[in-house]
């Protein structure tokens, strides 16, 4: 049987770290980087970004992200690069995985600079690919994690709030799901079976969260920088990274993915949505009503969603939550590694059941 762990080359979390950037590149290359920047974070850090490479006489070109992860954004950036031997991706889940994907094509190592602990993204070795309207494309699977993953931790706590709680949702689905594909010895995404020390991963990742989540976003909406929040950074990133992509994904994800088919969930974060993929999966593994109130008791704390209202879809018919059923038993999706069948109709009957079930505990 064939088992893989697949990890970053270095993850790096300290304060600061995004004003010496230079450094770090000068380890993998020497000609110049070719820096892809979140327009916000440029706005607001534009001085601190550059200043090492300013500094140490580094060659860079600085582009800004447009705004999606699409084959049109990747495209424009590829006809860019250059005589750059390093790409450095800067900002959140769809600016790095626009990194990482400009870096296959061209075949370049990727430095990754998540600018917010907001999904798991970055230490993964995959893209997730939107049209350009903001729905779901595809996967784009990279023959391998990045060269870095570097977390700015002060510049990390004062981002905005919202970021925090929806890393919480992405990584809260990370032990469900390696559970799910452990139990069913599902092929992961990067072609082999799950390790032992990746699901102890997922499995820390999980009682991380429960034992420092609500202390972390209590903290982190006073832009306080305390252990609980150097945790949960180190969870949301690392530990929710390695679990998911060393041990697959299952329904959770595979529902977020449904879910981007309804307009009125683009306005919601990727890992707000994954963490109502996450109490569908709940619903339909059938777990303990005590295991389903000490998560909902947690996603509430925290601020995740626990209602359709809570994702934009209130008013959702039955048969818009049938044609989220649909795409998430997609045979490209990863619903195929629960360890039973999974029937649209079963997921829109546990998308609306999440929603009768917050109202009852």
């Amino acid at each position: 049987m064939r088992k893989v762990l697949c990890s970053p080359g270095s993850y790096i979390q300290q304060e600061g770290a995004i004003s010496s950037l230079a450094e770090e590149y000068s380890a993998m290359g020497e000609s110049g980087v070719y820096l892809i920047v979140d327009p916000f974070i440029d706005e607001r850090y534009h001085d601190d970004i550059v200043s090492s490479f300013d500094k140490d006489s580094v060659p860079y070109d600085l582009a800004v992200f447009g705004g999606e992860c699409s084959m049109t954004e990747i495209d424009r950036h590829r006809e860019h690069v250059g005589s750059a031997d390093a790409i450095i991706g800067i900002g959140g889940g769809k600016t790095v995985d626009t990194a990482k994907a400009v870096g296959y094509y061209t075949k370049i190592p990727v430095i990754i600079v998540p600018t917010a602990a907001s999904s798991d993204a970055p230490c993964s070795r995959l893209s997730v690919i939107y049209t350009d309207d903001g729905q779901f494309d595809h996967y784009l699977p990279l023959p391998r994690n990045p060269e870095a993953v570097i977390m700015d931790t002060e510049l990390i706590a004062n981002a905005p709030i919202r970021f925090l709680v929806s890393g919480l949702g992405d990584a809260f689905a990370t032990y469900y799901e390696a559970a799910a594909c452990v139990k069913s010895n599902a092929i992961t995404m990067t072609g082999g079976h799950a390790t032992n020390a990746a699901f102890a991963l997922a499995t820390l990742c999980h009682d991380s969260l429960l034992a420092d989540g609500v202390k972390a976003v209590a903290a982190a909406r006073k832009g306080l920088r305390t252990p609980a929040v150097e945790n949960i950074i180190e969870t949301n990133t690392l530990l929710s990274g390695l679990g998911f992509e060393s041990c697959g994904l299952a329904a959770a994800h595979s529902i977020h993915d449904g879910l981007t088919a309804l307009e009125p969930t683009h306005k919601y974060l990727h890992g707000e949505k994954v963490a109502y993929g996450t109490l569908a999966q709940l619903v339909l593994e059938d777990r303990s009503l005590d295991e389903m109130k000490e998560v909902f008791d947690f996603f509430r704390a925290v601020g995740l969603p626990t209602r359709l209202a809570d994702i934009g879809i209130a008013d959702a018919t039955d048969e818009d939550l049938l044609r989220v059923g649909e795409l998430s038993c997609d045979d490209a999706e990863t619903m195929g590694n629960m360890p039973f069948e999974v029937t649209p109709k079963d997921v829109a009957t546990a998308l609306r059941a999440v929603d009768e079930i917050a109202q009852e505990i």
